[in-house]
């Protein structure tokens, strides 16, 4: 078992992201052996993080408030304990179009050795 407090998260910066306080919450780096890594994110008002896409998949799971995720194909706007599944290569963006703070879990794999 790996358990990390709130207080034990790691900050780091996300690249192409704005307006956005992000910190590892489960990570190689943090000592655990899971086969991906979990984070959580604050995206302030008007927060975003730019179109792109990676090689990975990805899942983001709103706690609090509401995000709006576009890809190529749609628009959706996410509130509490929904989730999206974006796969490999998928461009997508993330914004905060609300006057609140908004809440997100990542959830993603490693890159291959």
């Amino acid at each position: 078992m790996k358990v990390t407090k709130i207080e034990e998260a790691v900050g780091y910066s996300p690249p192409k992201h704005f307006d956005c306080h992000a910190m590892w919450l489960q990570h190689k780096s943090m000592g655990s052996e899971a086969p991906y890594w979990v984070g959580c994110s604050y995206f302030l008002p008007g927060g975003k993080a730019e179109w792109a896409a990676s090689p990975l998949d990805k899942i983001y799971i709103v706690l609090d408030g509401e995000i709006t995720v576009e890809t190529e194909k749609e628009k959706v706007v996410l509130g509490p304990m929904d989730s999206v599944f974006i796969g490999p290569d998928e461009n997508r963006e993330v914004r905060n179009e609300t006057n609140r703070i908004a809440t997100m879990l990542v959830v993603m794999p490693y890159p291959p050795a």
